[in-house]
């Protein structure tokens, strides 16, 4: 019998192994962000599954991308459109 590929969640638990010691040598002021990063892969894991890219890095990295994409959107949003804070009066 032929070998299974592995599934893209499989993928995401060996890159998070795999880049455990770039993380550890992290200044602890940027371990939250690189946690937050692989967070947003297993996020996009759904899509990504069915992407099934012969590279999952690629994969990896777009999900990260629009993350930050989706974030900066939000912000501009924001920005746009600003709630009224209560604590500020005319």
């Amino acid at each position: 019998m032929g070998k299974t590929n592995p599934t893209y969640r499989d993928t995401v638990r060996a890159f998070e192994t795999e880049w455990s010691t770039y993380h550890r040598a992290l200044r602890t002021q940027h371990q939250d962000q690189f946690q937050q990063l692989i967070h947003q892969v297993r996020n996009f894991a759904d899509a990504g599954g069915m992407q099934n890219h012969p590279d999952p890095m690629t994969t990896h990295l777009i999900s990260m991308l629009l993350a930050h994409e989706c974030r900066l959107t939000e912000l501009e949003l924001q920005l746009e459109n600003p709630r009224s804070d209560p604590a500020i009066t005319d």
